[in-house]
């Protein structure tokens, strides 16, 4: 089991980032919210250092990395729940910071849980009934509540995707208008947090 990776960044992707460690780069499947706090510079990469958890298939290895061990280990429970693999449980930390996911699923919130691309309400439920008792209460990290309801459920999702990933309510606000335009071709949810993403970065 590889518990963490250090080494300098390589190269960022949309879905993943590369850390060079003795001469091999190591691909690691992360969250938007991680791969912003990266960035790959020409000769002197960022240095870094990623908690990873190891997903073993009978024809792959995929190494997934986080911002922190809480993250890490949020994961890794999540796929104890019935339905849930690495890619839907990845896909609930790009949108709910852990302590947002524990105040969810802990008050029995399927709503916050619906936010999440492939949750249907059925789905949530399940993982409330499975992981109420396990995931135990907010420990004091990132999240902020969720906001209120609008006419266009993608700027709930993509808003409460970035507050979840650490950014304030007023940038989030900012990133939400500036991918307005693309959203009115494709309201695709993840699609559009990358984009918010790599805004909020650059700014």
């Amino acid at each position: 089991m590889i518990a963490y990776v250090r080494g300098p960044v390589a190269a960022v992707t949309l879905n993943s980032a590369v850390l060079e460690v003795g001469g091999v780069g190591l691909e690691l499947m992360c969250t938007p919210g991680t791969l912003a706090t990266l960035s790959p510079k020409i000769g002197t990469g960022q240095q870094a250092t990623l908690p990873t958890s190891m997903v073993v298939r009978e024809e792959s290895l995929t190494l997934f990395g986080f911002l922190d061990d809480d993250e890490k280990a949020c994961f890794e429970l999540l796929q104890t729940a019935s339905g849930v693999g690495p890619k839907l449980a990845q896909a609930m930390l790009a949108v709910l910071a852990p302590d947002d996911l524990r105040r969810a699923v802990g008050s029995e919130d399927v709503k916050t849980l619906t936010r999440v691309p492939g949750i249907g309400q059925k789905g949530a439920q399940r993982i409330i009934l499975e992981l109420k008792d396990r995931l135990g209460a907010p420990v004091g990290g990132r999240g902020v509540a969720a906001p209120a309801a609008s006419a266009e459920p993608w700027r709930d999702q993509v808003h409460q995707g970035l507050v979840g990933l650490g950014w304030s309510a007023k940038d989030a606000d900012r990133a939400v208008d500036e991918v307005a335009p693309q959203a009115a071709e494709s309201p695709d949810v993840a699609t559009l947090l990358r984009s918010a993403l790599r805004m909020l970065s650059k700014a």
